[in-house]
């Protein structure tokens, strides 16, 4: 126990011998110094000699830097900061210059060497990287130079309306003037041609709220024809719907529409005589609850509409009454779908309705009330922005309460599909398939399929061309008479500004019939004028 302290006192004399000064100090950069041996680590004379060691002069950057305590210039240091290198080339052993620093920093070196004109030196921010100087070089900007503002981006779209934004909603109203031509205006076997023109004004909206929604899309025409007057007609597809949020992954759903209209020329459904075609009118609502458990999503809908046709009126001036053909409808579906990646989503659907007319009988003693159903399946798309929309196929039947009239039943196809092939050719399918109503007598009702692909084509961002190609299949459920539709047409849109755009149209209808005297051809010629806001 003795030797151990004689033992430390022996080595601490030597190592006192060799170097010349003690060995547990606070201070080991400067032995010849003994003033300094017990500085303060924050004081400014510490400081000044640690920046004249590693830079040869006051640096002002020992302002703001503080060392480690008993840090020195080598070894281990505390504060994990990077040291700054000095860099430069010269001779072995010589140490490299600081940079010359402005004379507003404190530094000697900066009145020989000035920054040029529009040149200033502002202190960096952080700590220096390596062999990096602790100043940067910005330029001055002059007096009068106006302020730099960041480039716009590019507008995919500058043809294209911007709308009228009032409070939370933008509106998108819209009216097309449209003159043209048409060789058989009432789709007849013997047509008579005339020169017609259409009004058409439209509305759309969307709430910009941050929950819920509530958005329209109103749409109406007026069509009359110089040597046809019978057929001239109005037409309106108004539909409002809603979204509520109730929360994060409930919602709620609500839809109304009004529709007005009358049958499509040449349909069977039209008497014979008529002074004008008769109007009919569809109203109704819905209401459907959602929500999403994780990645499944399961909403059910309920609604209700009602139909109403006015009186037929003849070219002898009677009258006769389409209340026959007025009814209810009352309708249920129930939907489920899976989030299989976030572009894909499959789904199930099933929905069932019935419909009451408000006469028993009709004139040609038929019961038409009648029950139908329909179940499909199919998926939504949304993949990369390239291909979007939602396609399904099932199965549709609809029973009749008049034991005479057969059932209605077949494969469905509906959908809607856009593919955007390339930055200027757009292509849209579409698919339908519904079961219509008919007075016919025999017939329970019109089995319509319809399938349109549309190609539109942009040569410059102004001037778009159109091509469509329509083909439906109706089927008059109880009869022989099948019907192939089809249409053809070309399109060119110019688009002058935003708010003004000339369109012009050509189109070719047809139709092939099992009855001989149903078929009909008809060309027709459009050029119109669109303003939009």
């Amino acid at each position: 126990m003795v030797a151990l302290p004689a033992a430390l006192a022996c080595a601490s004399g030597e190592v006192s011998a060799q170097t010349g000064y003690p060995l547990f100090r606070p201070e080991l950069d400067d032995p010849g110094n003994p003033a300094a041996r017990f500085q303060r680590p924050g004081s400014a004379a510490a400081k000044d000699k640690r920046a004249q060691e590693t830079t040869g002069s006051v640096s002002p950057m020992s302002a703001t830097f503080q060392p480690a305590s008993g840090a020195g210039t080598t070894g281990f240091d505390s504060t994990g900061k990077r040291k700054r290198r000095t860099t430069g080339k010269g001779r072995a052993g010589e140490k490299a210059k600081a940079p010359a620093l402005p004379s507003r920093y404190g530094s000697p070196q900066a009145n020989a060497l000035a920054p040029p004109k529009g040149i200033v030196m502002r202190p960096a921010t952080g700590v220096a990287r390596k062999g990096a100087s602790p100043y940067y070089i910005a330029p001055e900007p002059a007096p009068n130079d106006p302020p730099q503002r960041r480039r716009p981006v590019p507008d995919e779209a500058p043809f294209d309306p911007l709308g009228i934004r009032t409070g939370a909603f933008l509106l998108k109203p819209a009216i097309e003037l449209t003159g043209g031509y048409d060789t058989n205006p009432a789709r007849t076997l013997n047509p008579t041609p005339s020169l017609y023109w259409i009004v058409a004004p439209e509305l759309k909206f969307n709430s910009n709220w941050s929950r819920h929604e509530f958005s329209g899309d109103l749409r109406g025409s007026y069509s009359w024809f110089n040597e046809l007057p019978s057929q001239n007609r109005p037409a309106f597809d108004g539909k409002l719907t809603g979204r509520v949020d109730v929360t994060r992954d409930t919602r709620l759903d609500l839809e109304t529409k009004f529709v007005v209209g009358t049958d499509n020329p040449g349909s069977p459904n039209i008497q014979a005589g008529l002074a004008k075609l008769p109007v009919f009118y569809t109203f109704g609502g819905s209401a459907g609850l959602g929500h999403r458990f994780n990645r499944f999503d399961v909403s059910a809908k309920g609604g209700a509409e009602r139909t109403v046709y006015q009186d037929s009126t003849f070219t002898d001036g009677n009258t006769a009454s389409n209340e026959g053909r007025n009814f209810n409808r009352y309708y249920t579906q129930l939907r489920g779908s899976y989030e299989l990646t976030p572009g894909v989503k499959p789904f199930v659907e099933v929905g069932a309705d019935r419909r009451v007319h408000d006469l028993l009988v009709d004139a040609s003693g038929l019961m038409r009330d009648s029950i139908g159903w329909t179940v499909k399946g199919g998926s939504t798309f949304e993949l990369t922005r390239i291909l979007t929309g939602e396609a399904a196929v099932g199965w549709l039947e609809r029973h009749y309460k008049d034991p005479t009239l057969s059932p209605l039943s077949g494969f469905s196809v509906d959908g809607s599909l856009t593919w955007v092939a390339s930055a200027l050719t757009t292509v849209k399918l579409t698919a339908t398939t519904r079961a219509d109503e008919s007075t016919v007598a025999g017939v329970s009702g019109v089995f319509t399929r319809e399938v349109a692909l549309q190609v539109d084509h942009a040569f410059r961002r102004w001037l778009i061309a159109t091509l469509k190609f329509t083909r439906g299949f109706d089927d008059y459920v109880g009869s022989v008479r099948e019907d192939d539709r089809y249409s053809a047409s070309a399109a060119l849109t110019y688009k002058l500004t935003r708010e003004l755009w000339l369109k012009s149209e050509v189109r070719r209808d047809w139709l092939r019939s099992t009855v001989p005297t149903a078929g009909y051809a008809a060309n027709v010629f459009l050029l119109g004028l669109r303003l939009a806001r």
